[in-house]
């Protein structure tokens, strides 16, 4: 597979890049100015470019513009901030792939370039790579019940709401739902709506007429209008702006809409699947998410288990990462030992799916021998953490009520409530390494929610900082 190019003027973003992507054995290469990057060019292309709109001599726009130029299949993420709409605009008029504002979360950045270059297979791969696909594979029952919807659904416009864990492979089932209908030969075409800010985020949706806004320089089709006739997969859609989700709810009650600027009522076929990790009910009694459009959202539901729930597909899983990971960097497949493999059975993996694919590609880059031992993973995966038995917190918990309880305390409810969301959240902190959205991952709830809570609490700050 080719490198992922990194362009940035700042030393500090190409460190934190570079630290990031070798973390997870991706491979790279940084550049200090977009003129180098171009240079570079000449000779060869990367498989995802990430850059900096704004830089000194060459602009990114114009790098984004010439590698578009040469290599159209290549995606390109822009980076730039919060409040540079025009250039964010302009870039997406330019063909980039995807958004990513300063300051931004590591972790998040790397999920993005790491659907950047699962796109970019699709585009364009190896003959002997398709027969290892992204199919959703597992033999656990609940992973049955997932196969039996889609079989279901495969003659179905039903609108789908999937929802489940992070990395728990969420898009890969709209992905499956998209190419087992009637709609496979049309576009499947996603977006992350918790990914960009709302009026970007209005825009990308439902496009856009020329001076609707400053840099709206030409009439832009939104995904809606991309998707016609085809499916729009609608991930994290708990995290949408209250003003969006009554637009959505209009297009999923009678298909029109009027681009953002625009005066013409516009009609289309699309289908709507969305995903969350969140529990849009609770959203909903917290008021943060419409009623009725959790309703239209949630005809069909399909629920993704946590790998934890199915530890049985581990080997399958884990096989099948292995074999893909020797495909893309043209290598020899290695394989897990039994010892290894049991061990890798009783993890728990906070993460999902996409956590066991990371260690397999980490395995085909480290580890030193064909056959991986249990001593050849890493330390976190030969020694999880074992917490103690589920009902002794319980346990203790109920002792504490009695206690107060009997002392004749009043408001015990309020108080061992911000107790445990305290405890709750630093610790998710903590694990999380001070990122505030993949604690809020962790803990099934919004990152705004995480925000707030942390103000609330009174959390430390230093646990709280976003990274």
């Amino acid at each position: 597979m080719k490198p992922v190019w990194i362009v940035d003027d700042d030393r500090s973003i190409r460190w934190v890049f570079e630290k990031a992507l070798g973390r997870e054995a991706i491979v790279h290469s940084v550049f200090a100015s977009a003129r180098e990057a171009l240079d570079a060019l000449a000779h060869a292309a990367p498989q995802v470019l990430v850059s900096d709109i704004r830089m000194p001599g060459t602009s990114g726009l114009e790098l984004l513009r010439q590698v578009k130029e040469r290599y159209p299949a290549v995606p390109v993420i822009v980076m730039t901030a919060y409040s540079d709409l025009e250039s964010a605009v302009a870039a997406f008029q330019g063909g980039a792939y995807e958004y990513l504002a300063k300051p931004f979360d590591v972790d998040q950045a790397v999920e993005l370039i790491r659907r950047a270059l699962e796109e970019s297979r699709h585009v364009a791969e190896p003959a002997e790579a398709a027969t290892v696909q992204a199919e959703i594979l597992g033999q656990a029952p609940a992973m049955q019940e997932a196969f039996r919807a889609i079989g279901r659904l495969s003659q179905s416009s039903a609108t789908v709401l999937i929802t489940g864990e992070s990395g728990s492979g969420k898009e890969l089932v709209a992905r499956a739902l998209h190419r087992h209908s009637a709609r496979a030969a049309k576009p499947f075409v996603a977006i992350n709506t918790a990914a960009m800010p709302k009026d970007l985020l209005e825009s990308e949706l439902f496009g856009h007429e020329r001076g609707a806004f400053t840099g709206a320089q030409a009439q832009r089709r939104g995904r809606f209008e991309q998707a016609e006739g085809g499916t729009l997969f609608l991930d994290e859609i708990g995290d949408m702006p209250a003003e969006l989700q009554t637009r959505l709810l209009r297009v999923l009650q009678d298909g029109s809409f009027y681009r953002v600027g625009g005066h013409e009522q516009l009609q289309v076929n699309v289908r709507v699947i969305a995903a969350t990790h969140q529990n849009l009910e609770q959203r909903v009694r917290e008021g943060v998410f419409r009623e009725d459009l959790f309703h239209r959202l949630n005809v069909i539901g399909i629920r993704m288990p946590a790998l934890r729930e199915r530890s049985e597909d581990i080997p399958l899983l884990a096989r099948h990462f292995l074999r893909r990971s020797a495909i893309q960097l043209g290598v020899d497949a290695k394989h897990l030992s039994d010892d290894a493999l049991a061990q890798l059975s009783r993890c728990p993996f906070p993460g999902n799916v996409r956590q066991l694919e990371n260690l397999c590609h980490w395995l085909t880059v480290m580890a030193p021998g064909q056959t991986v031992e249990a001593g050849d993973l890493p330390a976190e995966f030969r020694d999880p953490p074992q917490g103690p038995p589920q009902g002794d917190w319980l346990a203790e918990l109920e002792k504490e009520a009695a206690r107060r309880l009997a002392r004749g305390e009043a408001g015990i409810m309020d108080d061992l409530g911000r107790q445990f969301e305290r405890l709750l959240i630093a610790k998710a902190l903590e694990h999380a390494g001070g990122r505030r959205i993949e604690a809020a991952n962790l803990l099934g709830i919004g990152r705004n929610t995480i925000t707030r809570k942390i103000t609330e609490l009174g959390i430390d700050s230093d646990n709280g900082a976003e990274h």
